[in-house]
């Protein structure tokens, strides 16, 4: 069977591709090895999918530290807010909540896969779910795609959105990557990002903290001088392997890229004021201990920090808990504050690829066409999404990379396969 345009992968970029490749008049197929389309979408945003978001495009490219420059230019063409334009077009109402990330009014990620999934039927898409790809044979006119069932695809033009290897149960095994190499692609080195980091520290393993939240605590990876490489305010979570939370998923891909240097370990900085500098927090224990010199210093501080934090930190400074506030020094009280301005510990690790949420690491930017997304090594090849050495932080950062990308692959690889408009 032949097509003018064959995507494999039904993610968001892969939708993203076939629904553009269709508009522009390609006769397009969509293969889809897993039993779903979009299984990635429905469970994004906590299965709301944060589908974008609207903070402009300045905002939006640095929070694609994994080489979001490289979306400047298809953003000239699709960008954040033509994603916007494109669900509510489609009858999608979105609305926006922190941090300028949009999600749909509905409150469920069905509707934005359905409305995707509807589009490609109206498009008069070709779609085949529990279809495995067993190898593409490249071509210079066609390119062949061979199916587990043993049946061969013919396409002009051929899109791999098939994602990383980050949340394998939604699909996204890496299959990609040897199709890659085949056409001549370099695959960089893959490594977890948005992810859980691990600590071999005496209190991580003595579960002394296990459970603990700390809300609004500004958290930094730092350098072999000690000097910060990026710092993030957010909350964070401390887990019984180590620490986990929006600021540590954050603050991860530059941990494990220390890590992937050679560094045993990597030193991160917490502060638990980051409001504050070191004086203010200072005089304010100071005037509650004025107003309150019978409390022990425990009661004084409790509704500053979490109480086990708190516990943590008076035990590591040789501070009992019942002791009078009044008889602390100001430079015991200095040292403390000090210690909880600058709490340093060392992460040895993070968990595997598999339990990420996004995949670093992929195909080459530098061997892609940024303006089409067309390979610079085969003729007729396109790839977008994940599968791309491109990586944001979480907020519908990701998925507006991976529907900008399936977007600007899909028209220009339909332009390429019709020309004519044929």
């Amino acid at each position: 069977m032949s097509y003018d345009t064959a995507v494999i992968g039904g993610g968001p970029s892969g939708l993203m591709a076939s629904i553009a490749a269709a508009e522009y008049g390609a006769n397009t197929i969509l293969l889809e090895k897993g039993k779903k389309l979009g299984t990635k979408l429905a469970i994004s945003g906590g299965g709301r999918c944060n589908v974008t978001n609207r903070l402009p495009e300045e905002e939006v490219i640095r929070h694609i530290p994994g080489n979001g420059k490289f979306l400047y230019s298809p953003f000239s063409v699709f960008n954040n807010y033509d994603i916007i334009s494109f669900f509510e077009n489609m009858g999608v109402h979105l609305k926006e909540e922190d941090h300028g990330r949009m999600f749909p009014v509905s409150n469920s990620a069905k509707s934005v896969v359905n409305a995707l999934v509807g589009k490609l039927d109206e498009l008069h898409v070709e779609v085949r779910m529990n279809t495995p790809v067993k190898a593409i044979h490249y071509d210079e006119n066609n390119h062949t795609i061979i199916l587990d069932s043993g049946q061969k695809i013919q396409a002009k033009s051929l899109i791999i959105a098939v994602g990383g290897k980050a949340v394998p149960h939604t699909g996204s095994t890496g299959d990609g990557y040897a199709w890659a190499k085949k056409a001549g692609h370099t695959v960089t080195e893959l490594y977890p990002t948005e992810v859980a980091l691990t600590s071999n520290e005496a209190f991580i393993q003595q579960k002394r903290l296990q459970g603990l939240s700390l809300r609004n605590v500004a958290l930094s990876v730092l350098n072999k001088k000690n000097k910060p490489i990026i710092t993030h305010q957010m909350d964070m979570i401390f887990t019984h392997f180590g620490f986990s939370g929006p600021a540590v998923l954050r603050c991860s891909q530059f941990a494990v890229k220390e890590l992937m240097k050679g560094r045993e370990a990597v030193p991160m900085q917490l502060d638990v004021f980051p409001d504050e500098s070191v004086e203010q927090v200072i005089q304010s224990i100071l005037a509650e201990i004025s107003n309150n010199p019978k409390k022990s210093i425990r009661n004084v501080l409790k509704g500053m920090i979490p109480e086990r934090f708190l516990d943590y930190m008076l035990t590591s400074n040789d501070i009992g808990t019942d002791q009078k506030a009044a008889n602390i020094s100001r430079e015991v009280i200095r040292s403390l504050v000090q210690q909880m301005k600058k709490f340093h510990f060392n992460v040895h690790g993070s968990l595997p690829l598999r339990k990420a949420f996004v995949t670093g690491g992929g195909v080459s930017i530098k061997e892609v066409v940024p303006n089409t997304l067309q390979s610079k090594m085969m003729y007729g090849l396109y790839f977008c999404g994940e599968i791309l050495d491109i990586h944001g932080y979480t907020g519908g950062y990701n998925i507006t990379s991976a529907l900008v990308t399936g977007r600007i692959a899909g028209m220009n690889a339909a332009i390429e396969a019709c020309p004519a408009g044929s």
